[in-house]
């Protein structure tokens, strides 16, 4: 759609970040939301980084000791656009919720 991938190491190397465009936000993760929502959502939109550089996925990995120390929840979407839901109840299953 009208996405964007950076390219902070050139583009013959593979994409450092991604901001989602205002048409796939609109259509794909703000569809319920009043359109304030959206608005705000989109004047607050940032680039997300891609990882995909060793050293950094080591000072970031998760543990148990980090990732399983904290207690979650996951409320299933079935009007999500981006996570199907079966795939978020296979993230349950794998990933177990407290």
């Amino acid at each position: 759609m009208d996405s964007q991938f950076g390219y902070i190491n050139g583009m013959d190397q593979p994409a450092t970040s991604l901001l989602f465009g205002p048409n796939f936000t609109a259509s794909k993760l703000y569809q319920l939301s009043p359109p304030e929502d959206l608005t705000l959502a989109l004047t607050l939109a940032r680039p997300v980084g891609l990882y995909k550089d060793d050293e950094l996925n080591r000072d970031t990995a998760v543990t148990k000791e980090k990732y399983g120390s904290v207690p979650r929840v996951y409320i299933v979407c079935n009007k999500d656009n981006v996570i199907k839901e079966d795939f978020q109840r296979w993230i349950i299953e794998k990933k177990s919720t407290r």
